[in-house]
């Protein structure tokens, strides 16, 4: 078990994968051992059990929706991605128990390529991500999934300024100054609303990407998958290539991107957006995803004590400098960021290690 007394919710699990695993009463109970926890209520635990090792997840129902991920893993596993078999499942008290896709996360392969020079092995890595991206794009499926709507796109970015300038940074902000944000969040909105749509997974991301064998285009499992929409196409392919935990040169990461928008193009998926289209939708809906997480990070800090999310906003924040300076429509807010934002931030966050 986790520790050396388990909490009750935890002793429940355990009797829950024994009854699910078919265990003989009198038998041997095997441990849960704790493989972790993410940005969520969720947590997750290795159970073995003749040979064979499952997961079992905890996920407290007034806090996830198991409904949902059991949903979004169907649609994905018919749709040819490696999403987690599902062998039982009890949705009142938010049990479930998968299939093991390991401890090799995408992120630890994707930092040695970094650490060896090695961006021929890293574009290797990206191509395959990119193939299994494609496979849940064409998902026929989309629609049984909530829109990625306006109201939900701008909600996400108002956490921005609900968490992280004024509940962190505790900046004091003007009407004048709550009237360029709205204007930036505006501007954002509605690029992401002119996007054509696919499923979006809407958390595609090395940490969720799982290594399933050593071959050159590796077979990945996808996981973390429940808060998955339909909405603007570029959504994962941003959330991969400009991913929060590890940073690439610019001009390697707009390469790996049009070999995506080839690859769709190719594929009939995009057959209305030309390349330079492509790039600008990359960059807006990216810009939108940062403002988001720039909150959400600090939501985790201050409400869920989880502060070790602060670290990755510095990267989050050099994202964000680097494109939205390219897009006169947000000179304003840029000029806003870095005269009152940034000076603060750099006081209070703690140094990028992207």
């Amino acid at each position: 078990m986790s520790s050396s007394k388990p909490s009750p919710r935890e002793s429940m699990l355990q009797q829950w994968v024994c009854q699910s695993l078919g265990i003989p009463a009198g038998s041997s109970v095997p441990p849960l051992l704790i493989v972790s926890g993410d940005a969520s209520f969720r947590r997750y635990f290795r159970a073995t059990w003749e040979g064979l090792s499952y997961i079992a997840v905890d996920a407290p129902p007034q806090h996830e929706n198991s409904a949902a991920f059991i949903n979004v893993c169907d649609m994905l596993r018919a749709a040819g991605v490696n999403a987690p078999e599902i062998f039982a499942s009890d949705l009142d008290q938010g049990f479930l128990l998968l299939e093991d896709f390991g401890d090799r996360q995408l992120l630890p392969a994707l930092r040695s390529c970094q650490l060896a020079n090695d961006t021929e092995r890293a574009g290797e890595l990206y191509q395959a991500v990119l193939r299994t991206l494609l496979l849940i794009q064409h998902s026929p499926e989309k629609k049984r999934l909530g829109p990625y709507g306006r109201d939900q796109l701008r909600a996400e970015m108002n956490l921005f300024s609900e968490w992280f300038c004024t509940a962190f940074l505790e900046l004091e902000m003007s009407v004048s100054e709550r009237v360029v944000i709205d204007q930036a969040i505006n501007f954002l909105e509605e690029a992401a609303l002119s996007q054509p749509t696919v499923m979006v997974h809407r958390d595609f991301h090395s940490r969720n990407l799982m290594l399933l064998d050593d071959s050159t285009f590796p077979t990945l499992g996808v996981i973390d998958f429940q808060d998955a929409v339909h909405g603007p196409y570029s959504y994962d392919v941003v959330s991969l290539l400009r991913d929060c935990y590890l940073r690439w040169e610019p001009e390697i990461v707009t390469g790996w991107a049009l070999t995506y928008w080839e690859n769709a193009q190719a594929e009939g998926l995009l057959p209305d957006v030309s390349d330079s289209q492509f790039m600008r939708d990359f960059d807006l809906i990216g810009l939108q995803r940062q403002l988001k997480v720039m909150g959400i990070f600090c939501r985790l800090s201050l409400r869920d004590n989880k502060s070790q999310y602060l670290a990755d906003i510095p990267l989050v924040i050099q994202y964000f400098l680097e494109v939205s300076g390219h897009y006169p429509e947000l000179g304003d807010f840029v000029e806003w960021f870095n005269q009152r934002v940034l000076p603060v931030a750099d006081q209070r966050l703690p140094k990028s290690a992207g």
